[in-house]
């Protein structure tokens, strides 16, 4: 009986406790999934980012909502890629009160940067052009440079996060920023960091056998998003294609992708979540190419720390299963 007064005693001051926890941790928001993902993977135990773009939609075509600007008002750390990536979000963060911390990790120290690929087999990508004029005005613009580091947002791929060694040099510079707002729950920060490191050594490997066996077939993209992946494991891609999800192409349009795709030898021709499968059938339609759906930035899946490693390995996983059917 002891025993259990004790207990009872004991657990309105345990509740206590973890409410006074969660009462200090900090408001951090974070950009996109795979950006939250690492936050929130290094935050456990201290409490939980919010997240801006949540759901199917996509940072190239984001717009603000008034419940976002809320939430950024309040926002103690600011974690986004950067402006080549989610320009919808510069101008918000120019007018963040000087008590917010926000880091660009497209600066991380460590990271490789690989430039946009177009020319030859390569179309122009059509998501990525006003953030491309607003990064170009960013980098010209004078005194704008918080880190003290080179920008040239407007020249390289800022799907960085689809290279583990990247996200590793992006969750080394979250939880330096971190540390700095939030000493007081530094250690656990660094022993998560440590965790997710570590798994993401793991994760590599790993990644690597799965597309080992079919990273000479040569594909087609919809969307040129995977060049770190590529680069990473040496995959070996054909070209893109730049098609609009909601519109079938006209018939010369079609001609032109189907020679395209023949005369590259594409085995497989892969897609986002957002295509219908119908654009699909039509642009492989009399072709010896299979069709795929990959998802760079995590449109399909559920917010939270787990989220980075199913991205990952849905990704090498679809290749492989595409790119290994028969014909």
């Amino acid at each position: 009986m002891k025993l259990a007064a004790g207990l009872s005693l004991a657990l309105p001051a345990l509740l206590l406790a973890g409410a006074t926890q969660a009462a200090d941790a900090p408001v951090v928001v974070t950009s996109i999934k795979p950006v939250h993902s690492l936050v929130a993977s290094i935050m456990q135990g201290v409490g939980t980012p919010e997240l801006i773009v949540d759901g199917a939609a996509s940072p190239h075509t984001y717009s603000m909502k008034p419940s976002n600007a809320r939430t950024l008002q309040d926002a103690k750390v600011v974690f986004w890629v950067g402006p080549g990536l989610e320009a919808f979000l510069q101008k918000p963060l120019e007018s963040l009160g000087s008590d917010a911390s926000i880091a660009e990790l497209d600066d991380a120290p460590g990271l490789t940067k690989l430039k946009f690929r177009e020319g030859g087999a390569f179309e122009p990508h059509d998501d990525g052009d006003e953030a491309e004029a607003h990064d170009h005005d960013h980098a010209e613009a004078a005194g704008h440079d918080d880190h003290g580091h080179d920008h040239d947002h407007g020249e390289f791929d800022t799907h960085l996060w689809l290279d583990p060694a990247n996200a590793k040099a992006m969750a080394a510079e979250i939880t330096t920023t971190l540390v700095a707002a939030d000493p007081a729950n530094a250690l656990t920060y660094q022993a998560n960091a440590k965790t997710l490191d570590d798994k993401l050594d793991a994760l590599d490997k790993e990644l690597a056998a799965t597309v080992a066996p079919v990273k000479d077939k040569p594909f087609i993209v919809f969307h040129d998003a995977y060049q770190y992946f590529e680069h990473r494991y040496g995959i070996k891609v054909a070209g893109s294609i730049t098609v609009s999800p909601e519109t079938i192409p006209g018939a010369e349009r079609v001609s032109e992708i189907h020679k395209k795709v023949g005369e590259l030898g594409a085995t497989c021709v892969f897609a986002e979540p957002q295509f219908e499968p119908r654009l699909v059938d039509v642009v492989i339609e009399g072709t010896k190419a299979k069709s795929g759906v990959l998802d760079p930035e995590a449109a399909t899946l559920e917010a939270g720390p787990d989220l980075y490693f199913t991205l990952m390995r849905g990704i090498a996983a679809n290749m492989k299963d595409c790119l290994s059917r028969e014909s």
